[in-house]
């Protein structure tokens, strides 16, 4: 019989949809977790006092450029571990490292790597995104236009091919350099299908979503805005009753206003979650790094090229929540949410949740994590 090992008491808990308060967190021995109320503590038990705070488990984020290093420069197991690693300590649990648009050789390779790091069991890593290159040059943002091409047949059999090894696959296109029929073919493989850096307008996406896309990438940028008379992607996305979208909730990348306007707008049952969209500064001081021989610049809470144009965000979960929180006014629950149980319930195969390895203690003041092992 499972025996019980210790108790947390002190801090609310996140079951996943809703905090409980006035109880506590019982682990077992076998690393598995239970919420139980205080009076219900085994009296041969361990038990941790908390100064308040909530527990939840650890954040999952499914769009991570990098941590420390970034992915594009070296796709590889090593690259994998350091970027988990960085945002580990920032207290996501899993991510889906990402490879922005760049040549047909670094994607082989990161799909070799991430291969590679499912089967070694590299904690936290979940799986693939691939934000590219089958891309609109209208809407490229921060990526190198000159490697944004159409999908082509040898294409769809790659991402065909690795979704076998990689259950979490992620693909980022624009419906105008895919067709429906290669949007269906790989949502019925089990790829997440997210339309993204587009410029289409709103039938385009409906369709795109009805053939088989399942979320819209960075919701409002990098996309057809919502027009009087021309919805674009981003009235789709909301619109459309299928489609989940993922946002960087920085206060840079959207303002309050508009996030509050999309979550009231959005048709649901699919729903908003947080992405940080993090690059190499996540987990690191460094105040600039290159991607695709580009510089980025770090400053005031924004990465920019140098004319400008937002390149991913300089972002953690716990400041994404406490946008939504405090400027959006999300309800502290659902904000949690959107950066737990929503994002996982993206993935084909979803990571453990509710083990005292990924359990985390969220400050009150959502400005400090800690992993309970660490408490």
């Amino acid at each position: 019989m499972t025996q019980a090992k210790s108790a947390y008491i002190g801090a609310r808990i996140f079951d996943g949809a809703a905090l409980r308060d006035d109880h506590a967190l019982l682990v077992l021995s076998d690393g598995e977790t239970r919420i139980i109320g205080p009076q219900d503590i085994p009296s041969n038990c361990a038990t941790h006092s908390l100064d308040g705070g909530i527990l939840l488990s650890g954040f999952v984020d499914l769009q991570v450029n990098g941590g420390g290093v970034m992915f594009n420069d070296a796709p590889t197991v090593k690259t994998l571990a350091t970027i988990a690693a960085a945002h580990r300590g920032l207290g996501t649990a899993a991510i889906l490292p990402t490879l922005i648009t760049d040549t047909p050789s670094q994607t082989a390779a990161a799909i070799k790597a991430v291969t590679d790091a499912l089967d070694q069991g590299i904690p936290g890593i979940a799986g693939l995104h691939l934000e590219g290159p089958h891309l609109s040059v209208a809407r490229k943002g921060a990526h190198d236009g000159t490697l944004i091409r159409p999908m082509q047949d040898s294409d769809l059999r790659g991402l065909l091919d690795a979704v076998d090894h990689i259950p979490n696959l992620m693909m980022t296109v624009a419906p105008e350099s895919v067709t429906n029929a290669q949007i269906r073919a790989m949502a019925d493989a089990g790829i997440i299908v997210s339309l993204g850096h587009s410029d289409c307008d709103y039938g385009t996406a409906m369709a795109a979503f009805d053939a088989g896309a399942r979320c819209a990438t960075h919701l409002f940028n990098a996309m057809s805005q919502a027009q009087a008379r021309a919805p674009g992607l981003v009235g789709a996305a909301l619109d459309h009753g299928g489609a989940a979208s993922g946002l960087i909730a920085d206060a840079v990348h959207v303002h309050p206003a508009m996030i509050r306007a999309a979550l009231a707008a959005n048709q649901g049952p699919s729903e908003v979650f947080l992405v940080t969209d993090a690059m190499a500064t996540a987990g690191s001081d460094i105040t600039s790094f290159t991607l695709n021989g580009r510089e980025i610049l770090r400053s005031d809470g924004r990465l920019t090229l140098a004319d400008g144009t937002l390149a991913g965000a300089d972002l953690t979960m716990p400041q994404a929540i406490r946008v939504m929180v405090e400027q959006v006014k999300d309800p502290l629950e659902k904000a949690l949410a959107r950066a737990t149980t929503i994002p996982a319930g993206m993935l084909s195969s979803s990571p453990s949740r509710n083990r005292a390895d990924d359990m985390l203690w969220l400050s009150q003041d959502m400005t400090k994590t800690c992993w309970i092992a660490e408490l």
